[in-house]
């Protein structure tokens, strides 16, 4: 059983294991020398650390020699890993970076004691996270910087209060972490501490540029939004003097003011005025307000007639409109047997009407409605009698016989008009008459009767009267007269006729 021999030392196997466990007092041994060579031998490296090491290099490789073993379970490798345990001089740890300047450092708002301030983180946060900035400002003139706040402050703004009035200063920022603050980023030039005026002027909604309409009952709450810098002084009156603040009440802010009122009333109708004012600067605006309710009745009503199947109507407008303009009427009618209302008229602006189509032998009632923006009146005015719609009398009356007088003298309704006409082309003369009994037509050529000539005829048609002259020539021209006579007179019209002569040039001649 040679190759168990290796086994039975123990000792040797628990030296080498526990050689590693050794090394805690040899390295406070190893800081205070110099560093060792860069290559040492393993056996002059342990000897100086410790006694336990120098029993067991003489024992590790005697078990090696009397005996070969498998590769994986010879403890060799262990001295060899002692060298591991050194430590090499660490190399230096890298500096904390701090962060980066705040970017783009801007005056927010400035007044007469304090200034606002805003920016971005830096681009660069470093090492750590930001703490927070810290602030500090310069007075013009002087090369002190003043320390704002004492904390950094989370906050990417900043407000500095309690500064003088008209002075200049430039302010700077910087960002704080655990490895230091980081390069201020300064504003690009001195701020002057004064209020900026910014001049007042009231922004009035579109729906209160007319009157404003509310009925009785309902909450009025109007929203005025102004501008102006420093915050302007708000005032409020109606009709001219102040408000009653147990009538309406009003809540001003930095931008708007607001009127409030929770049951309006009648009496709160009128001209409300509101004015901003900073200084000797203001400006003003109206707000007409009208709280309306429905209005009454009207007067009296009145039934004027009855014929046919109409009946006409009449009343005065009533004695309270609602504090609104009364829009119309509603005329209704009730039959006596039903006692059912039905509309005839909506929106009827006039104070009398006529109510047709109704049935014969119905008695009726009206009755009419006022009406504004708020609705119809709760109460109407109704008749007192009832209209009765009779049967008409079937009696029939002839109407009565007039003589027509039909005879009259003779009357040229269309006179002859004067013509011009070409030789040899015929032509036409017309004119009407009117008369009775028939008139009896004669023609005449400069006042000589045209009788039976075949180049003239003469045609009556229905009062139409005409002369047809057949190519006429230049001695057929003159004055025409067409009389019209009956036993009760005689009328006559004339004319002129003129006939040229026509001219075609061929070759030089005419003819």
């Amino acid at each position: 059983m040679p190759a168990k021999a290796p086994i039975k030392k123990a000792p040797a196997k628990a030296a080498a294991a526990k050689a590693p466990e050794e090394p805690k007092p040899a390295e406070p041994v190893v800081e205070s020398k110099p560093p060792a060579p860069e290559n040492p031998p393993a056996t002059e490296a342990s000897a100086p650390e410790t006694p336990a090491s120098e029993t067991v290099a003489p024992e590790a490789p005697a078990p090696a020699a009397e005996a070969p073993a498998p590769a994986p379970e010879t403890p060799a490798p262990e001295p060899e890993a002692k060298p591991v345990e050194e430590k090499a001089p660490e190399p230096p740890k890298p500096k904390d970076e701090p962060p980066s300047s705040p970017e783009n450092v801007s005056v927010d708002d400035v007044d007469n004691t304090s200034l606002s301030l805003r920016w971005k983180v830096p681009e660069k946060k470093g090492t750590f996270t930001i703490d927070g900035y810290l602030l500090e400002y310069q007075k013009e003139g002087s090369s002190d910087w003043i320390a704002v706040n004492k904390e950094p402050s989370i906050s990417t703004h900043y407000k500095i209060f309690d500064l003088t009035t008209n002075e200049k200063i430039l302010v700077r920022v910087s960002a704080v972490s655990k490895a230091g603050s980081s390069a201020p980023a300064t504003l690009d030039h001195p701020v002057q501490i004064r209020e900026v005026v910014d001049r007042p002027k009231i922004r009035l909604p579109r729906n209160l540029r007319q009157t404003f309409v509310k009925h009785v009952g309902e909450a009025v709450n109007l929203v005025i939004p102004f501008q102006g810098k420093p915050k302007p002084q708000v005032n409020w009156t109606k009709n001219g003097q102040p408000l009653d603040p147990k009538q309406a009440s009003v809540r001003n802010g930095d931008c708007d003011t607001i009127l409030f009122i929770r049951n309006a009333d009648r009496k709160d109708t009128g001209t409300y005025e509101v004015t901003v004012k900073i200084d000797d600067l203001e400006d003003k605006a109206k707000i007409d307000i009208q709280i309306a309710e429905r209005p009454g009745p009207p007067k009296s009503i009145k039934l004027v007639d009855v014929w046919g199947f109409n009946a006409a109507l009449e009343w005065t407008p009533p004695e309270d409109n609602g504090n609104a303009e009364i829009t119309g009427y509603t005329v209704q009618k009730s039959d006596k047997k039903t006692g059912a209302w039905f509309t005839v008229l909506e929106n009827y602006r006039q104070t009398n009407c006529t109510v047709s189509d109704l049935i014969i032998g119905n008695s009726y009632y009206f009755r009419v409605f006022s009406e504004n923006l708020c609705g119809l009146s709760e109460k109407a005015a109704t008749t007192k009698a009832a209209a009765l719609i009779k049967k008409p009398e079937n009696t029939y009356k002839p109407p009565e016989f007039k003589e027509c007088a039909l005879s009259e003298a003779p009357k040229f309704t269309q006179p002859l008009t004067d013509r011009t006409t070409t030789n040899g082309y015929t032509t036409k003369l017309v004119c009407c008459v009117r008369g009775s009994p028939k008139p009896k037509i004669v023609w005449m050529k400069n006042q000589m009767e045209i009788r039976e000539d075949p180049k003239y005829r003469s045609l009556v048609n229905q009062g139409v009267c005409s002369l047809e002259i057949r190519k006429p020539c230049p001695f057929d021209g003159g004055v025409y007269t067409c009389r019209a006579i009956n036993s009760l007179g005689e009328a006559s019209v004339d004319c002129k006729l003129n006939v040229k002569s026509w001219i075609m040039k061929q070759e030089g001649c005419s003819i």
